[in-house]
């Protein structure tokens, strides 16, 4: 078996199992181990249940032993199945949501344990979709750490550890692209004995050691990737431009003063965009801060100054809203744009006609998403890119647009809260500028962290603001179950809600396993309000703009970062109406609601990032692995930021000879 073989070589991994492999983007034996687990299960001493009543909202294992029947009801689309285990101290109640099989699983006179988070009930209390072990099966999991990955419908995570544990006994040999006297360096171990560790851990502090190689590896290969950019990059400015007088207007002309902020950030990118070198500018500012409007003054330059310019959205339907928002603005105020979108979903007619016209100029200003990036999108005169959202799209995309251009000018937006001494590292020689005063005009957010018990009360009060008119976001770490125990996920929630919401409230679904023109749909409909209460994975982050939605509910918030969950909260508080966000805490362990408080005092992205930066060090390796972030598999920014340091310096004193095989660390960077 070699490292580029395909995955099914594997012994047991025939078509079915392969296909299975591919929707998880897992083709070949290398896919499959950097197939990282999204997190781990720690597994306690079960307790009798006198002493798991004292631990209310906590999760917890008990012994018990099944009372009576098993009870089964049907709610629409959902089943609910219920039964009562016990032991000699006392009873609770287990509920079952779309899991009619443990009516056959729990065989009664027999003892189990059940793992899931104690809840109030009545008089007495009950577990909600917990796990259930045989007796002699948990005591051997007891005290270990065991990997949950993210699974796919076909596809268990006992059969990917079982692929996993045969790659790595058959391997004759992992080569490892770091010379030792970098290894020794920053005390790291070999990339085998990290890619054992974050797959079969025998404890915390191994499972720390290969983390820290494989971050350090991933924040390696991006930085370098990054450096050759920066080595290649032509400095020579051939988009000379000077202030246009459209601009002052624009800003006299708006319904609202611009912040001292904006003003200030507005005025550096003026003179930017009139200097002799190409502008290479992030700006950073909390969700509703007015960056968009400054992106808009920044493309008004370009075109009063015979430029075209290119705005590259992450999503269809956010592309459409700026769209459409240019648009009204250009009508309202005579400005000289002449837009034109250009998204995926357009037919073959309307995109050939766009295409034709950018390359002969006849539009200015063309927004859309990566469809800018093709190879037969052509220019006349690119004078600016603006990227929203810039660390959604890969460094590979955003060259390839400037590309398209003579030394474009770029303006790179984010509403992400990244400290500007990372940012310098992760952006090089991009010159970092912050909106930081909210316009007067923001209502802040109203915000409550709750544990699970509050549920119920969260659910009557979405229901009241759909009834008002106004809709609500619900946020889920995982997609399906069966990935680990205690973590909502968004298929059974959204069949959960479907049930107990009145059938007048319409339950949409979303997350990054869904095909992106589906994803789009759904994104549409809720935009457009046919969708009440959207359920959702984090891929909800960026990408829409719903003003009605007064609403976020976040599950589990104790799994993610802080300046992640000030993301998710940034979409809601965007149009008139007060608007709020719940946070849930899964475990209700005092260190989780400390942490989760400071998103209650504060709606300052900038200081909640500076708190992630404290809060999460390196160690801290027990959350839900974030995607998208940076294209990075395990890496985070915020948590990671130590071995980011280092990774930097390393990238900075590297030799890519030193480095073994020159060809395949090439390949790899590339």
């Amino acid at each position: 078996m070699q490292i580029s073989d395909s995955i099914s070589v594997i012994k047991g991994v025939g078509e079915k199992t392969a296909a299975c492999f591919y929707k998880l983007g897992v083709e070949s034996v290398k896919d499959l181990l950097e197939y990282y687990p999204a997190t781990y299960d720690s597994f306690e001493e079960p307790v009798c249940m006198t002493e798991a009543f004292q631990r209310s909202g906590q999760i917890i294992s008990v012994r018990g032993i099944l009372v009576g029947k098993v009870f089964m009801k049907k709610v629409r689309n959902l089943t609910i199945t219920t039964c009562k285990v016990r032991d000699e101290s006392g009873a609770i109640s287990l509920t079952f949501f779309n899991m009619p099989y443990v009516r056959n699983m729990i065989k009664e006179g027999q003892w189990y344990v059940f793992k899931g988070t104690l809840l109030p009930n009545g008089s007495g209390f009950k577990m909600e979709q917990p796990g259930v072990f045989n007796v002699l099966e948990y005591e051997k999991l007891v005290q270990s750490l065991q990997p949950r990955y993210h699974l796919t419908k076909g596809i268990s995570n006992k059969t990917i550890a079982k692929c996993c544990r045969q790659v790595l006994d058959t391997l004759p040999v992992i080569n490892d692209y770091l010379p030792d006297n970098l290894k020794a360096k920053y005390g790291l171990c070999s990339l085998k004995e990290a890619i054992w560790g974050i797959h079969f851990p025998t404890d915390e502090d191994e499972l720390k050691r290969a983390a820290t190689r494989l971050v350090f590896d991933e924040f390696l290969f991006f930085l370098c990737r990054l450096k050759i950019a920066q080595e290649s990059e032509n400095r020579e400015n051939s988009c000379p431009m000077i202030p246009v007088a459209d601009c002052r207007r624009l800003i006299e002309g708006l319904p609202f003063r611009l912040t001292e902020d904006q003003i200030n950030v507005w005025n550096m990118i003026e003179a930017d965009m009139s200097s002799d070198c190409i502008m290479n500018r992030l700006i950073q500012g909390d969700v509703g801060s007015g960056k968009t409007i400054i992106a808009i003054l920044g493309l008004l330059m370009a075109v009063a100054n015979g430029y075209q310019g290119a705005m590259m959205a992450p999503t269809e339907v956010l592309a459409r809203q700026h769209y459409e928002s240019i648009r009204e603005i250009t009508d309202r105020y005579g400005l000289p744009f002449r837009p034109v979108l250009l998204i995926g979903s357009l037919t073959a007619k309307n995109k050939r006609e766009a295409k034709l016209g950018i390359e002969a100029g006849t539009y200015n200003l063309v927004i859309g998403t990566h469809a800018l990036v093709q190879g037969d999108v052509k220019f006349d005169r690119l004078g600016l890119v603006v990227c929203d959202e810039q660390h959604k799209f890969g460094v590979n995309q955003r060259e390839t647009l400037m590309n398209k251009g003579i030394n474009p000018h770029v303006m790179v937006m984010s509403a992400t809260p990244i400290p500007r001494t990372l940012a310098v590292v992760l952006y090089g020689n991009v010159q970092v500028c912050v909106i930081k005063t909210m316009p007067s005009e923001r209502k802040p957010i109203k915000n409550a962290v709750v544990d699970v018990t509050y549920r119920p009360k969260a659910y009557e009060f979405i229901l009241k603001q759909v009834r008002m008119g106004h809709q609500a976001y619900v946020i889920c770490p995982l997609v399906e179950a069966g990935e680990m125990e205690n973590v909502e996920n968004a298929v059974d929630y959204a069949r959960k809600l479907s049930g107990i919401f009145p059938e007048e409230v319409r339950v949409g679904l979303l997350h990054g396993q869904i095909k992106a023109d589906k994803k789009e749909q759904v994104m549409s409909a809720f935009a457009d309000r046919n969708i009440d209460v959207l359920v959702s994975t984090t891929v909800i982050e960026v990408g829409i703009n719903v003003p009605n939605a007064t609403v976020m509910l976040i599950e589990n918030a104790e799994r993610f970062g802080l300046a992640q969950l000030h993301q998710l909260r940034g979409r809601v508080g965007r149009g008139e109406a007060l608007s709020y966000c719940i946070f849930i805490n899964g475990n209700n362990k005092n260190k989780d609601n400390e942490r989760l408080e400071i998103l209650k005092k504060s709606n300052d992205g900038f200081e909640i990032a500076a708190e992630d930066l404290k809060l999460r060090g390196p160690g801290d390796l027990f959350g839900i692995r974030q995607s998208g972030e940076m294209n990075f598999r395990l890496a985070d920014v915020f948590r990671d930021a130590s071995i980011l340091m280092m990774a930097k310096e390393a990238s900075e004193n590297i030799d890519i000879t030193e480095l073994g095989d020159k060809e395949k660390w090439e390949r790899l960077l590339l």
